[in-house]
């Protein structure tokens, strides 16, 4: 199934990322991220200039280099998952002008729960590594299970900063909610179920849609 084309929205602390590596592995695709896009392509030109000149100032880059960036990354792919883009309806339209996805897998999942996971999250100083003190905590409190880097508490998971984020994504993400359930290509799956409830959730609406 490498040829899927595939998008999953879901607001920050959904569980985008656990199940967009389960989906790379089980259906060989790309996991392709803008941040990762942006990254990888930082000097390429575009119109607009490079990434590069934007991120270098610490400002957002502009919805058009963003959109080339994407293009070039989906046309070098068989198959992908998008993770982080479209965020807004502009750039679904674009993505629409580009690509024919198979499906949009959308993780819903209440404020509240998310709120409670965003600020429960602590990660390794040294390795990146992911934990949370309730749903998946390290087996020594503070020190992580892969390297033994001690954990923190990222200041984008105080809870402040985690509700300010889940504003932000529901002004410019959550309308596309309703723009791909208007196309009859969302996926709803209730991503409040334990994290193998949720895959197996996931795999057979991927499995419904190229079948």
């Amino acid at each position: 199934m490498a040829d899927l084309r595939l998008v999953i929205l879901g607001a920050p602390g959904a569980g985008k990322g656990t199940q967009c590596e389960r989906l790379v592995n089980e259906f060989d695709l790309a996991h392709v991220t803008t941040g990762d896009a942006l990254r990888a392509n930082k000097d390429m030109e575009t119109e607009y200039g490079t990434p590069r000149s934007f991120m270098d100032e610490g400002e957002l880059v502009p919805d058009p280099v963003v959109n080339e960036i994407v293009e070039a990354e989906l046309t070098a792919a068989d198959g992908f998952v998008l993770d982080g883009y479209p965020r807004n309806h502009d750039q679904a339209e674009y993505l629409d002008s580009i690509t024919d996805l198979d499906g949009v897998l959308y993780l819903a999942v209440d404020e509240g729960v998310l709120v409670d996971r965003l600020t429960g999250r602590r990660v390794c100083s040294d390795c990146g590594a992911n934990y949370h003190v309730e749903f998946n905590p390290p087996a020594e409190t503070g020190t992580c299970d892969e390297c033994g880097g001690d954990l923190y508490h990222r200041e984008d998971d105080q809870e402040e900063t985690a509700r300010e984020r889940l504003r932000v994504y529901q002004e410019n993400t959550q309308p596309l909610i309703e723009f791909y359930r208007n196309r009859g290509e969302l996926i709803e799956i209730d991503g409040e179920q334990s994290i193998e409830a949720v895959w197996e959730d996931v795999k057979d609406a991927v499995r419904s849609t190229s079948s």
